[in-house]
């Protein structure tokens, strides 16, 4: 979806572009198709800036029976502010604010970057090109540089063997994904951006109190956690404890069983010191899962 034309702009920073988000001017441009919830493609102007953003109003949201109802954009910004408090700066700029279809989540349009490419395929050797993170392969076991996740139908009776690239953005996502108990991280919710920049996108089915976790990023499940993972989740233990300015924001956005069941997330994977692995008890893959 092509951007709208706009004022050049300066650099800005994240306080800015989240002023811009919470207070300018939304228009909306379309709609993005195939969503299970409304998802409107926005321009937001403040200030003479301008951007495009993606706003998914609360009235927009379908019911979901282990949701409670019309609470998945507060969702969208509770992950925002888990990732801000790691320093990685995996989620976009997000915010609550009120629009022209009521209140909802808006979020800092991403354009993925041309050759950034979430999936690719090969011939078995599981090379793909530098910039592929999910690939199918043929082989029983993945390539050098590669992780496995499992194996996948792909018609006519035939299986290929899923796999991401063992790469450091996607490991730091897989713990935040850990964290916020993320429901639903699917191949289309990555965005490789310019710059080397890794996103990932749609947190609305997240932090549930309950063992919810599907994603696509097994491959490391099991392993020790990297000693950057362990500083960061020791930071946000601190920042989660009663109080706190992180667990205060979160208290707006999410149950308070809901922030119980994210500290004890958070110190699980600081007492085991390893990535989690799937329970058994609930779908470990989404589906579809790109």
């Amino acid at each position: 979806m092509p951007a709208p034309e706009r004022i050049p702009s300066r650099s800005m920073t994240g306080t800015g572009l989240l002023a811009l988000l919470a207070q300018g001017e939304l228009t909306v441009l379309g709609q993005v198709r195939g969503a299970s919830n409304a998802v409107l493609y926005c321009s937001v102007a403040y200030e003479g800036e301008e951007r495009t953003c993606v706003y998914k109003p609360v009235a927009g949201e379908q019911p979901l029976w282990d949701f409670p109802d019309g609470t998945l954009a507060q969702r969208e910004v509770a992950a925002y502010e888990i990732s801000e408090a790691t320093g990685w700066g995996l989620v976009p700029p997000t915010v609550l604010r009120d629009g022209p279809y009521g209140e909802g989540m808006c979020q800092l349009w991403i354009e993925a970057a041309p050759d950034g490419s979430t999936e690719g395929s090969t011939d078995g050797s599981a090379d793909g090109s530098a910039t592929s993170l999910l690939a199918l392969v043929e082989d029983e076991e993945p390539g050098d540089g590669w992780k496995a996740v499992g194996f996948a139908e792909v018609g006519e009776g035939k299986t290929a063997l899923l796999v991401h690239a063992d790469d450091p953005r996607l490991r730091r996502l897989a713990v935040l994904d850990a964290v916020i108990n993320n429901g639903d991280r699917k191949g289309g919710h990555l965005l490789p951006a310019p710059g080397g920049r890794l996103y990932g996108i749609d947190h609305g089915v997240t932090f549930n109190a309950d063992d919810k976790l599907r994603t696509l990023l097994w491959g490391w499940a099991g392993e020790p956690l990297t000693d950057e993972a362990v500083e960061v989740l020791g930071r946000l233990d601190a920042e989660l404890a009663p109080g706190a300015g992180l667990a205060t924001r979160l208290g707006e956005l999410i149950t308070a069983t809901e922030l119980d069941a994210l500290r004890g997330r958070v110190g699980g994977l600081l007492t085991t010191g390893r990535h989690p692995q799937p329970s058994g008890e609930w779908p470990a893959i989404p589906w579809p899962p790109v």
